[in-house]
């Protein structure tokens, strides 16, 4: 059995999971969802974090396919991830 790991961008992640439990379904909050989803979907480890992924999509009404393809068209628009003007930010890994 692998012991679990924990993940170098957990800390920075906890506190939008923990947001996000509380928000409704906005554009950016279906996009920040999508991201968490992708970022810790096959990680060995930080089981909270994937299991309040899974509550928060349920609480929502959504399939990860739904989810998906939502934020793919929220995407498609473009400007989701922008800061202070600058190019488009994306941070998916």
């Amino acid at each position: 059995m692998t012991k679990d790991q924990q993940h170098p961008l957990y800390n920075r992640d906890r506190p939008t999971v923990e947001s996000l439990i509380a928000a409704e379904p906005s554009d950016t909050n279906l996009a920040e969802l999508a991201r968490l989803r992708i970022r810790y979907q096959d990680f060995p480890g930080a089981r909270d974090i994937q299991t309040d992924l899974n509550n928060i999509m349920q609480q929502w009404g959504l399939t990860e396919d739904e989810l998906f393809e939502k934020t793919r068209a929220i995407h498609d628009v473009g400007g989701i991830y922008q800061s202070r003007g600058k190019k488009e930010e994306q941070d998916w890994n």
